[in-house]
């Protein structure tokens, strides 16, 4: 069973970085996400989403793929490839992958005008090597399905140091 946290972040950058930063820890393998969503609230009040990854494109570059293989045994590879693509993201747009787009905007009404937030879905982490990484990140948690001991860590580990310091760089980004 996995697990959501949903965290606040004054901007989308911020929340860009540390997503960045936590799926750097799933190559180093300390965590395993399901999904990873970065939220942005307009100031208008519209929400955004950026997805990891795109079904839709995926699977009309797969339909494509095989319609085209499919197309040439008949010998009509373009007519193959049209409707391959076509059928392909219809499926990808169908599939239900991670979390779902309904709760992700529902939940992003906790958000302010301008501000961004993550959402991640957790299968599995090494909890104390993750919330040492996290450590001073920044960021409120909104939700999350973990009990409250693990919870607390988590928020702790957020806000650590935060008053007194600026978050520190993410591997990889410039200060």
């Amino acid at each position: 069973m996995a697990d959501l946290v949903f965290i606040a972040f004054p901007t989308e950058q911020r929340a860009e970085e540390v997503r960045r930063h936590v799926l750097d820890l799933q190559r180093g393998y300390l965590i395993q996400l399901e999904d990873a969503v970065v939220v942005m609230k307009d100031p208008a009040g519209h929400v955004r989403l950026h997805q990891l990854v795109n079904l839709t494109a995926g699977g009309a570059a797969s339909g494509a793929l095989w319609g085209t293989l499919i197309g040439m045994i008949f010998m009509m590879s373009l007519a193959g490839a049209a409707i391959g693509a076509a059928s392909g993201a219809l499926a990808g747009w169908m599939t239900g992958y991670g979390l779902d787009d309904e709760f992700m905007r529902e939940a992003s009404t906790a958000l302010q005008p301008g501000s961004a937030g993550l959402f991640l879905l957790i299968r599995k982490m090494t909890t104390d090597k993750v919330l040492a990484e996290l450590h001073g990140t920044g960021g409120t948690v909104l939700r999350t399905s973990f009990d409250a001991e693990k919870e607390s860590a988590l928020r702790q580990a957020l806000a650590a140091n935060l008053a007194a310091t600026p978050a520190p760089p993410m591997a990889g980004t410039q200060p």
